[in-house]
């Protein structure tokens, strides 16, 4: 009669899984590391936002005033300007969303590889540069006496105009420079996703008699159709997340006016100020993300309803 094997415990399972597995393990195990330290350990801080708390005592000993700051922010009177100011930078930021999909598209199709690379290492370059720096050379190119466009305008008989003073100008300021940082690098996802596009459908195209804009029309847009959508209602998810260092730096008292959006006014606020109000900061912060995830959930259901694809 044939013996039964011992039944083993779920731990010796797991322990037996370990010690097959534990390179695997071990490289998850990093990045799992890095989420638990940084991104959900602090949220143990987010408590902030609902109680008076000051640097000289403990978060438990700070005082518990529940939806104070909240309130306070939701009653300031600028709060519509505020969020208009930080929608409108980010909604027009959302329309350059095309540009790296089309970049995408002409380097793919691009017969010299010498050329590809060319232009791929100009485009990828200015994303390396700090937001410091890149800023310095934006405001030397817009300077009003010595700046390179003003130059220009001077040459062709114009008027030298001071750029940053206007506030008509800021915001296409801000999203034209952005797309020069950051057209080129983003796009470099959008290679990955058209280099696993079967070649097979653009032979068989090519014998069907289908020129480069068909290709890309019925081939390469649906095939990369799911990372556009991903991508898309990811942007969405952050439209009142404006960064605030590129604004701050940008800001001067006669641009404020459409300038001054919610993040920068929170670090001015919460972190600047000669006397910061920590947890009215952590506050306005909670809240934008609030309305961040509501913006997230909404924008994933139309896209999943119009594309078939979806975060979940």
């Amino acid at each position: 009669m044939a013996q039964t094997r011992p039944k083993q415990s779920i731990w010796q399972n797991i322990g037996a899984e370990l010690r097959k597995n534990w390179g695997l393990y071990l490289l998850v195990a990093v990045p799992v590391v890095y989420l638990i330290i940084f991104k959900y350990w602090p949220m143990y801080g987010v408590q902030i936002a609902f109680r008076e708390y000051k640097p000289t005592r403990t978060i438990w000993g700070s005082p518990w005033v529940g939806l104070k700051y909240i309130r306070k922010f939701i009653e300031y009177r600028k709060f519509w300007d505020l969020i208009r100011n930080t929608f409108l930078i980010s909604f027009y930021s959302l329309l350059t969303f095309p540009l790296p999909i089309v970049l995408a598209l002409l380097l793919n199709y691009m017969p010299s590889q010498r050329y590809k690379k060319t232009v791929q290492l100009i485009s990828y370059a200015p994303h390396f540069i700090s937001t410091v720096v890149m800023v310095g050379i934006l405001l030397q190119f817009l300077d009003t006496r010595s700046g390179l466009i003003n130059v220009i305008i001077t040459a062709l008989g114009g008027k030298a105009i001071n750029f940053m003073a206007k506030p008509q100008y800021f915001r296409f300021i801000y999203v034209a420079s952005g797309v020069w940082q950051g057209v080129g690098y983003s796009s470099i996802i959008y290679i990955a996703a058209l280099s696993g596009v079967s070649p097979e459908l653009h032979e068989a195209a090519i014998v069907d008699g289908a020129d480069i804009v068909k290709r890309i029309w019925h081939i390469d847009l649906p095939s990369i159709l799911p990372t556009v959508a991903i991508l898309l209602i990811m942007n969405a998810g952050s439209m009142l997340s404006v960064g605030y260092e590129k604004i701050y730096l940008m800001q001067n008292s006669l641009n404020n006016a459409v300038s001054e959006v919610i993040s920068t006014y929170t670090y001015k606020q919460g972190i600047a100020a000669s006397n910061p109000q920590y947890s009215y900061g952590a506050a306005i912060g909670l809240f934008i993300s609030l309305v961040n995830v509501v913006l997230l959930l909404i924008v994933n259901r139309i896209t999943g309803k119009l594309s078939g694809s979806s975060l979940f």
